[in-house]
C-alpha cells in the first residue's frame, strides 16, 4: 500500500488477497462482455470473415501496445485507483481528475447498459419475460418484470462485491470457466460440422468495412484497465502484475477472432444476415439444436456478468481514489470495516445500475455511446503521462520495464499515444464512428458536472510524487478556513 493510500490509525484497509489468475479473470472477463454475441452478425456484414478477423487482430494490437504502457506504470505505482495516481505524479491535480473522470464515466456507462443487457439476454431465452407496462422511452416499452430483472442482479453483484474483493474474483472465475467451455463448443462443432465455403466472402467493402469494425475495439476491450484499478489489492510481485495486462488482451483478442471465425463457418452470409442472434443462431445451426443455441446466450450471459462484476470493481475503486484525495466528497472513499471494500462507491454505482433498466434499451445505447471516447481520452493521457514520466523520472523504480532503459520504451509510449489519438479521431462527426447527437448531448452533460467538481480542485499542485498528499493539505486547509 503507498504511503498516500495508507489507512490511518484503526481504519481498515485494502486487503491483500488476489493473485495472478485473478488478475486475468477480471481483465478477460471485463473485454469479454455481450457484444460478441450481438454484434458479430454486423462485423460478418461489414467486413466480411477475414475483413472482420484482421480489424479484430489490429485491434487486439492496438490494445496491446496501451496494455503495455499500463503494464509498466501499475508495477510501478501499485494503488488503487490506476490512472488516477499516474496522471496525479505525472501531470498534477486537474489533468488527473480529466483522466480519472473519463474512465469512471466510461466504466459507469458500461455498468448501466450490462444491467440492462441481462434482461434483454433472459427475454431471448424466456420470450414471455415482459408484463406490467411501465411507460415508453425512446420508443422502447418499458415492462415492471423486464427491469426488475435487472435491477435485482444489480442488487446480487453489488452484494457480491461488498463482501470482498476475493469473493467477487471468485464468482468471476467459475463464469470464466463457463464462458471456456461454450467457447471450447464454439470451436468443436466448427471445426467438425463448419464449412469453408460458408465463410465467403472473405473480404467485404474494403478499407471502409475493416474501418467499421476497428472502431468498435475501444468498446470491446475496456477492462483490461481494471487490473490497476485493484492492483493496491493483488499480492502479486510487481513485475508479475505488469504482464497480467498484455496477457488480458490477448487472450480476448484471440476470443473475438475465433468467435468471428466459427460464427461465419457455421452459415452463410444470407443466412446470417437474417438471423436475430447471429452468434447463437449459429451455434443451433452447427448441432441443430436449439438447446445448443440457448446455451450460447447462456455463455453471453456470463460474458455480462464477467464484465459487469469487473467493471464494478474498477468503478467503485475510482471513485474511492478520487474521493481519497477529495476531487469527490470524502464520502466515496470509505472502506468496510469488515471486508476492506469501497462500500460507499459500490453501493453509488450499484443504486446507479440498479434504477438503468427502468430507462430502457434505447437510452443506455445512448448513455455507452457516450462513454465510449471518454474511455479512448484516458488511454491517451495515460500514454502522454507514461512519456512524461520516461523523460522526468528516469530513475523512477520500474519492475516491469518495456522497451529496456534506453529510448525503445519512450518509443512504445509514443506510439500509444498516436494509436489512441487515432482512435479518438473515428468518433468525431463525419466519421466512421461518428456519435449521434443525443450521445454527445450526455457527454457535454457529464462535463458540466466534472467541471463542477474541478473547478473546487486547489490550484498550483504540480505534478511529483507526493502530489495526492500536498493536494488533501490543500484542501483540508481551505475547509478549516471556511
Amino acid at each position: 500500500m503507498t504511503p498516500e493510500h495508507a489507512p490511518a490509525g484503526n481504519e481498515p484497509g485494502f486487503k491483500k488477497v488476489l493473485g495472478r489468475l485473478d488478475a486475468i479473470a477480471l481483465g478477460v472477463g471485463a473485454m469479454i462482455g455481450f457484444g460478441w454475441v450481438v454484434l458479430t452478425g454486423g462485423w460478418l456484414d461489414d467486413a466480411g470473415t477475414l475483413g472482420a478477423v484482421l480489424a479484430m487482430l489490429a485491434g487486439g494490437a492496438i490494445m496491446a501496445v496501451v496494455g503495455l504502457v499500463y503494464g509498466e506504470l501499475v508495477a510501478a505505482m501499485p494503488a488503487a485507483g490506476g490512472e488516477h495516481n499516474y496522471l496525479l505524479r505525472g501531470m498534477g491535480a486537474r489533468w488527473a481528475f480529466i483522466g480519472s473522470w473519463e474512465i469512471t464515466v466510461g466504466y459507469i456507462t458500461i455498468v448501466a447498459f450490462e444491467a440492462v443487457a441481462v434482461p434483454r439476454t433472459v427475454e431471448y431465452i424466456f420470450p414471455d419475460l415482459s408484463h406490467v407496462p411501465l411507460w415508453t422511452i425512446a420508443g422502447f416499452e418499458v415492462n415492471l418484470t423486464w427491469a426488475l430483472v435487472g435491477a435485482l442482479s444489480a442488487v446480487v453483484i453489488t452484494w457480491i462485491n461488498l463482501r470482498g474483493v476475493k469473493q467477487a474474483s471468485t464468482v468471476q472465475i467459475f463464469v470464466i470457466i463457463f464462458l471456456g467451455i461454450v467457447g471450447l463448443l464454439m470451436v468443436f462443432g466448427a471445426v467438425t460440422r463448419g464449412s469453408e465455403q460458408n465463410m465467403e466472402p472473405f473480404f467485404h467493402n474494403g478499407v471502409s468495412g475493416f474501418f467499421l469494425v476497428l472502431v468498435v475495439v475501444p468498446f470491446l476491450f475496456v477492462g483490461f484497465d481494471v487490473i490497476p484499478q485493484v492492483s493496491e489489492e493483488m499480492h502479486l510481485p510487481p513485475r508479475k502484475l505488469g504482464g497480467t495486462i498484455v496477457t488480458s488482451v490477448l487472450i480476448a483478442t484471440v476470443w473475438y477472432a475465433m468467435v468471428i471465425l466459427t460464427t461465419s463457418s457455421a452459415m452463410s452470409a444470407e443466412d446470417l444476415a437474417g438471423a436475430d442472434i447471429a452468434v447463437a443462431d449459429a451455434f443451433g445451426s452447427l448441432f441443430h439444436s436449439e438447446v445448443m443455441a440457448n446455451v450460447l446466450l447462456a455463455g453471453g450471459l456470463a460474458g455480462i456478468l464477467t464484465s459487469w462484476n469487473s467493471l464494478l470493481m474498477g468503478a467503485s475503486r475510482l471513485l474511492w481514489a478520487l474521493g481519497n484525495s477529495r476531487m469527490l466528497p470524502h464520502w466515496f472513499a470509505k472502506l468496510h470495516p469488515r471486508y476492506g471494500t469501497p462500500s460507499n462507491a459500490l453501493l453509488f454505482v450499484g443504486a446507479l445500475s440498479f434504477i438503468a433498466p427502468f430507462f430502457g434499451t434505447e437510452m443506455l445505447g445512448w448513455l455507452v455511446d457516450s462513454g465510449s471516447p471518454s474511455i479512448v481520452v484516458a488511454y491517451l493521457l495515460v500514454s502522454v503521462v507514461f512519456v512524461l514520466l520516461r523523460r522526468r523520472e528516469p530513475q523512477m523504480e520500474r519492475p516491469y520495464r518495456i522497451g529496456g532503459r534506453g529510448h525503445g520504451g519512450t518509443a512504445i509510449g509514443v506510439l500509444s499515444v498516436v494509436l489512441c489519438l487515432g482512435l479518438a479521431v473515428l468518433y468525431l462527426p463525419g466519421m466512421p464512428a461518428g456519435l449521434g447527437v443525443a450521445p454527445y448531448v450526455i457527454f457535454c452533460l457529464w462535463w458540466v458536472l466534472g467541471l463542477l467538481f474541478m473547478l473546487r480542485i486547489p490550484r498550483g499542485i504540480t505534478p511529483g510524487e507526493d502530489a495526492e498528499h500536498r493536494l488533501v493539505q490543500a484542501v483540508e486547509s481551505r475547509r478549516r478556513e471556511r
